[in-house]
């Protein structure tokens, strides 16, 4: 029901004006909260201010004549500007002071601004006794606000602080400011588009390390052609290291310009890509999905670190509430009134344990790979994560923490080692290795058919006998396996910074699942981190969860295994000495530096044995680490080389 009437005359303007006259000179009285009481109407008007309908609340203006609901509601929603969308949470505090037929009431007007700042302060809401004794609200802009007249809006100002940087384990900002050229084409000096455009992809295709993703080219005709023909119009923007290979081949193509700047980057284009993320303009996907948390122009982590702690390392912007009057062609115009104020939070920085030189030589190993691929590297005193690369592949695709492959032979670390736990073979037992070996009618062969007859275990380890760990796989039990790989870390729940998988190992399977478990076949999946992570603890001697992020610390990293056997390490350590002396992993063997111990792996991914991933783990002096590339053959073929231009990279 209306809470106001329509009267069948209006008290006379000087009437009303004494009544306000006596509101300020007389003293006043706590109105009752009965039904007919203007704390009802007050209520009335705050739900309605709140929903957008008004139509059971009745208004006059400060002469007293009526003014329409519609014409409230109206006005509210202008006044409101840039916060329109979220009307505030309004509520009358205490009960409405009446004098002489008007009555004055507080309400707590409290917005929810960008960011979830709270911005309240009290309002007084007058009211005027009608003829019918029904109170009505006496309509006026300050009800919004003290200092707001018709015609105002508010409005919202954002000032974004400095953007944090990511550290390196020295404290050092792995991205800083380094030169960029923007190639750009001025439309009316480019007589021959198809011709420059056809220049321009060859010359991005021909830089080394070719660019992911590669230079789109397919709308620049169109870009040229919409464009005024003085215009510069970007076609990309390179490294100056990138832009300096190809000068010569483009510097003299018409219409071309080289601008130069600067931008906040990483040491190289393919440094740590994935792991870091990248920091770009606000884009379409940002501003729908969190409206109130970016606006256009703003900075943005996607992927990544950058991703992951983008507001810690963004900050919290500063927030003004302003009054804009529209102009003279209604443009909105600031008055310079400022309202409300939320000062900038500068971005905190976040300290990695990624060290430059060690990922640097990483990314140099897999440059001129062409499959997908990667390698970690581990400190093997610490577990600190000191280099994440990934090859080629999806842009973001963080291969080094996430992938979910078998390991192939690599796992035959862990057989071995539980198999020595269980005194289930020495290292200088002899063991048959046949070419091929059957177990429940399925065949397991060896890497090119190859046989050694009866030999020590040592030297299945070191060639990498299949059929040999196939023959011992039932003395591991139903779930031996999985336990020795637990003890070093796999399968456990790991607080690293980003997303990380720690493997899965094969347990209470078939004497087939087994026999291929043995060799890291099977169900048993693990990504590069992992493996990474294992082989540095069975150089420590236990397990400690790798890290990647050290400030902020991780909430809830795992704990540190049990101490391994000091018998079943040593002999362990010593097979995997042997892979590089006399082994499969041989192309190490003459790195620069201590001693190189190592596993090499070829894993099966299909049901056609051709089909294999490369692999190989191992360590040098404090630093373990695994390499891994996508169906890439063998592991001594493809992976262990990998493994020594990574290793001769290192700086002595």
């Amino acid at each position: 029901m209306r809470l106001s009437y329509r009267r069948r005359h209006h008290p006379s303007r000087s009437s009303y004006a004494l009544l306000t006259a006596a509101l300020l000179v007389a003293g006043g009285l706590t109105a009752c909260s009965g039904e007919d009481g203007p704390a009802r109407s007050v209520d009335a008007f705050l739900k309605g201010w709140r929903s957008g309908d008004l139509q059971a609340v009745g208004f006059v203006d400060a002469t007293g004549a009526r003014v329409p609901a519609a014409d409230v509601t109206r006005e509210i929603k202008e006044l409101s500007g840039e916060l329109a969308a979220t009307p505030p949470e309004l509520r009358r505090t205490g009960e409405p002071t009446v004098t002489s037929g008007t009555a004055t009431a507080t309400v707590r007007v409290e917005w929810t601004l960008p960011g979830d700042t709270r911005w309240a302060y009290d309002r007084p809401v007058r009211l005027a006794r009608g003829g019918d004794d029904e109170w009505q609200v006496i309509w006026e802009p300050q009800v919004v606000h003290e200092q707001l007249t018709r015609g105002d809006r508010l409005g919202l100002r954002r000032e974004s602080g400095p953007r944090a940087t990511v550290l390196d384990a020295a404290g050092q900002p792995l991205v800083a400011p380094r030169p960029v050229v923007r190639v750009s084409l001025v439309p009316q000096e480019v007589k021959d588009v198809p011709g420059v455009v056809r220049k321009l992809d060859a010359a991005f295709k021909a830089i080394r390390p070719a660019l992911v993703p590669p230079v789109d080219l397919s709308d620049l005709p169109k870009r040229l052609a919409e464009a005024k023909p003085d215009a510069r119009v970007e076609v990309v923007t390179l490294r100056d290291e990138a832009y300096r290979q190809i000068k010569p081949r483009i510097y003299e193509l018409p219409g071309t310009r080289f601008p130069t700047d600067k931008l906040d980057l990483a040491p190289t284009r393919e440094f740590a890509r994935a792991a870091l993320g990248t920091v770009d303009p606000a884009q379409a996907d940002d501003l729908a999905k969190h409206p109130d948390r970016y606006a256009r122009g703003d900075l943005v982590g996607h992927g990544g670190l950058q991703g992951r702690y983008d507001e810690r390392l963004r900050g919290t912007p500063g927030l003004t509430v302003v009054v804009n009057r529209p102009g003279p062609e209604g443009t909105l115009t600031p008055t310079g009134t400022e309202l409300f104020r939320r000062e900038f939070r500068p971005g905190e920085p976040l300290k990695t344990t990624l060290d430059v030189a060690t990922q640097k030589a990483a990314d140099t190993a897999l440059s001129a790979e062409k499959r997908r691929a990667a390698l970690v590297a581990v400190r093997i005193s610490d577990g600190a994560v000191l280099a994440a690369a990934n090859g080629p592949g999806p842009a973001g695709e963080n291969l080094a923490f996430t992938a979910q492959v078998p390991p192939g032979s690599t796992f035959k670390m862990v057989s071995a080692l539980a198999l020595l736990d269980r005194g289930a073979v020495t290292p200088d037992q002899p063991v048959e290795c046949p070419k091929t070996r059957e177990v429940d009618g399925r065949s397991f062969k060896n890497s090119d058919d190859f046989a050694l007859g009866s030999v020590p275990f040592r030297t299945d380890f070191a060639k990498s006998c299949n059929t040999a760990f196939v023959a011992l796989a039932p003395q591991l039990g139903a779930d031996g396996l999985a336990v020795t790989g637990r003890a070093l870390g796999l399968e456990g729940t790991w607080d690293v910074g980003l997303d990380a998988f720690s493997g899965k190992v094969s347990a209470n399977g078939g004497p087939t699942e087994q026999a291929a478990a043995a060799i890291g076949q099977g169900t048993t999946v693990v990504s590069p981190l992992a493996m990474a992570s294992a082989t540095a603890a069975v150089a420590r001697g236990r397990f400690v969860q790798p890290k990647l992020v050290l400030d902020p610390a991780p909430a809830k990293p795992a704990a540190d295994g049990p101490e391994l056997k000091a018998e079943s390490l040593t002999a362990v350590r010593a097979m995997m000495r042997e892979v590089v002396t006399a082994g499969s992993g041989s192309a190490l063997a003459d790195v620069p530096g201590g001693p190189v111990h190592g596993k090499t792996g070829t894993a099966e991914y299909d049901d056609n044995p051709a089909n294999t991933h490369a692999w190989f783990v191992g360590w040098q002096g404090d630093v373990a680490f695994a390499v891994f590339v996508e169906r890439g053959g063998s592991g001594s073929g493809t992976a262990a080389p990998i493994a020594e231009r990574f290793l001769r990279a290192l700086p002595r």
